[in-house]
């Protein structure tokens, strides 16, 4: 993996990044962000704005396809600096479910890696990605009750349209752990492997995703996205305006002409 200069980005906001790293390997076309603030790599307040600009900015990279988020160490993350949150004024506050929303609204696919603690902001985090691999050392937790607070960032809201209300009443008003087996169980992790595999197994997915058109993939997380809280008449009629819009570009038409002439297409993005 490169290691890509911070100065290759162009907002000064980003000269010095706080408690994380960015990797870009154009050859693969894949960037990483590596949360790097050991042991626990836990999320302070000014680093939450900062990750929200990088993805910003590797979603207009030409370079990149995928976007990987993962972490240095045995832990993703223990969650926010606590001390933060007394000291961050209201605004700010309000703006951190914004921040950490960044994956979501990234048009291209980010997958989560995670192991070990992957508690408050780094669970509601991974939450916004598209996939979650969760190595079997992974425990997933919204601890906030302890703290006399509830999630702030998205977490309950998430979680709620993934696993239903009984099971997010569960974790969140008990602040409790789930592991890994249990959280792919539960539809929560996308896959769930051995912890010396979780880089092989999120490598292969990358590749794996590479390889679709780009457009078409742009199009599918933003549909899904957008009819996730819409009625099923209105969510057809989206998915058959896009499928139209789809027909009439390059990557389709070099779709099926590789079908039939039993290729690998080579997708543009057009």
């Amino acid at each position: 993996m490169n290691d890509s200069s911070v100065s290759s980005f162009s907002d000064p906001r980003l000269a010095k990044l706080d408690g994380f790293r960015v990797e870009i390997d154009g050859a693969c076309k894949r960037a990483d962000i590596v949360l790097d603030r050991p042991p626990l790599n836990v999320i302070e307040m000014d680093e939450r704005d900062q990750l929200r600009l990088v993805f910003e900015a590797l979603d207009e990279d030409a370079r990149v396809r995928v976007i990987v988020l993962r972490a240095a160490g045995e832990h993703f993350s223990s969650g926010g600096n606590i001390a933060g949150f007394l000291q961050a004024s209201p605004e700010h506050v309000s703006k951190l479910a914004w921040n950490i929303a960044a994956p979501a609204r990234c048009g291209k696919p980010v997958i989560a890696a995670n192991r070990g603690y992957c508690f408050g902001v780094g669970f509601e985090i991974s939450l916004a990605c598209d996939f979650r691999i969760a190595s079997d050392t992974c425990l997933y937790s919204l601890p906030e009750q302890r703290l006399g607070q509830i999630p702030g960032s998205g977490g309950s809201a998430r979680l709620q349209k993934i696993i239903g209300i009984t099971r997010t009443k569960d974790i969140v008003m008990r602040s409790k752990r789930i592991a890994a087996k249990q959280a792919y169980e539960w539809g929560i992790a996308t896959d769930c492997v051995a912890d010396d595999k979780l880089e092989a197994v999120t490598d292969a997915l990358v590749e794996e995703l590479r390889t679709f058109s780009p457009l078409a993939q742009r199009t599918a997380k933003a549909l899904l996205n957008a009819t996730e809280n819409t009625d099923l008449q209105a969510a057809i009629e989206l998915e058959g305006h896009c499928y139209s819009r789809l027909r009439q570009s390059d990557d389709f038409r070099e779709g099926v002409e590789a079908f039939h002439a039993k290729r690998k297409p080579k997708f543009r993005g057009t």
